[in-house]
């Protein structure tokens, strides 16, 4: 259906939306938070959205969550499909996606991170399209130097691409893309849930380590990649200032892990705390979503010194929406939201010096403090609110409908 207004029309069908992604809640990520973010906005503006993802221990198979129908297969459970293989399960897998495809009659299918693991997983989506005039989506929320990534961007056919960052567009136009195919989206946060002066009381009683205390938050879950590491040298320096000083670092279990190093890279830090006596300035352990808000909350500056090519970083959105300035490596898209000195500051990557350095400016100037947080606030409420990425996600929608005639 279309209506007129201001004399241009505007199409209002309600979209019938099918979502892929390996993992979701309980497994934590980034991806695995925007889809808890966007989903439930899109039925709010009364569209039908389903997704299918890996299963999880102790979850159902089917189940729903803020009014969004949840399915769930082993067949999409990247940690078991990496120990296994894909060899032999091609039949099994086309099944598996056939059939929730039939369940949901999508018009629309939207799929996240599948253009870097399984072909058989990405031939069905393709076949299944094709065959039913359906737009296929691609959300590319990172990028690999790798073969399989090469052949599942380039030569299946997705109907539109969206990028995270400018930086993702960039690495898919290197890899042979048309850019014209190509729409930057960055994700958007609940501003409702990370907000400024959230109540404490919680995870005070939870954690009263952290009560009176300087506390400087890493959001992203630990590992080397994340720069857990430079946090830990930085912070060894600003214990010289700051004696109170704590550190904490979100060490979640519920990740996709399929390259097996999470635990790894965890031993590593541990270790690292221990050789600069940091046990009593460092907590470590897993927290749920409403945890790590109200850690925001607590803490003064937050850090996310990735030493990757970080292909967006929702932590940075959460942070500043919590009114928290945030210190970045000029890594991958992070530059694109971070604004150097204007909501907080943006370093060398593995400069723990640096870093250092920038944490104990902004502990020691309560002003700089508020004026980055409060920045950082703004610009979250203008430009990265769910109802943005919401709003824009729908639009690259729409247009692939009405490029097959599916609106008309």
């Amino acid at each position: 259906m279309a209506r007129k207004k201001n004399g241009k029309k505007v199409f209002s069908r309600k979209i019938n939306i099918a979502q892929l992604h390996w993992g979701f809640p309980p497994i934590i990520g980034g991806v695995e938070t925007h889809l808890t973010i966007i989903m439930p906005e899109m039925v709010k503006r009364g569209h039908r959205v389903s997704l299918l993802t890996g299963s999880v221990e102790g979850s159902k198979l089917v189940d729903s969550y803020k009014g969004v129908k949840i399915y769930r297969t082993p067949l999409m459970d990247l940690n078991w499909l990496a120990k296994r293989g894909v060899s032999g399960l091609e039949g099994d897998v086309g099944k598996a996606l056939s059939n929730f495809f039939d369940k949901v009659k999508p018009d629309i299918i939207h799929a996240h991170n599948m253009h870097y693991f399984s072909k058989p997983h990405t031939e069905v989506l393709e076949k299944y399209a094709g065959k039913h005039r359906i737009p296929l989506i691609l959300t590319a929320h990172n990028v690999w130097d790798d073969l399989m990534f090469l052949d599942l961007t380039r030569n299946v056919k997705w109907n539109h691409i969206i990028a995270v960052s400018h930086f993702i567009k960039r690495e898919l136009m290197g890899a042979g893309i048309d850019d014209r195919k190509i729409t930057v989206i960055h994700h958007g946060i609940d501003t409702k849930i990370y907000r400024p002066n959230i109540n404490t009381d919680k995870i005070l009683k939870a954690y009263p380590q952290l009560k009176g205390k300087r506390v400087i938050f890493h959001p992203a879950r630990m590992g080397l990649a994340k720069g857990c590491d430079v946090s830990i040298k930085a912070l060894n320096l600003v214990k010289q200032r700051f004696p109170d000083v704590m550190l904490v670092l979100a060490g979640t279990k519920n990740i996709i892990d399929w390259g097996g190093t999470h635990q790894k890279d965890i031993a590593y830090m541990v270790n690292l705390v221990k050789i600069f006596n940091l046990e009593k300035n460092v907590l470590i352990d897993s927290f749920t979503l409403d945890e790590v808000a109200e850690l925001y909350g607590v803490a003064k500056v937050c850090m996310y010194p990735s030493s990757s090519g970080e292909p967006f970083g929702l932590t940075m959105l959460e942070s500043l929406s919590s009114a928290k300035p945030i210190i970045v490596t000029d890594s991958g898209g992070m530059p694109e939201i971070i604004q150097d000195g204007i909501t907080g500051y943006v370093i060398p990557i593995k400069d723990f010096e640096v870093l250092a350095s920038r944490i104990i400016q902004v502990l020691s100037d309560d002003r700089l403090r508020n004026r980055l947080g409060y920045t950082g606030r703004q610009i979250v409420e203008k430009s990265y609110s769910k109802e943005t990425v919401t709003k824009a996600t729908l639009h690259v929608y729409r247009n692939a409908m009405k490029r097959l005639k599916l609106l008309l």
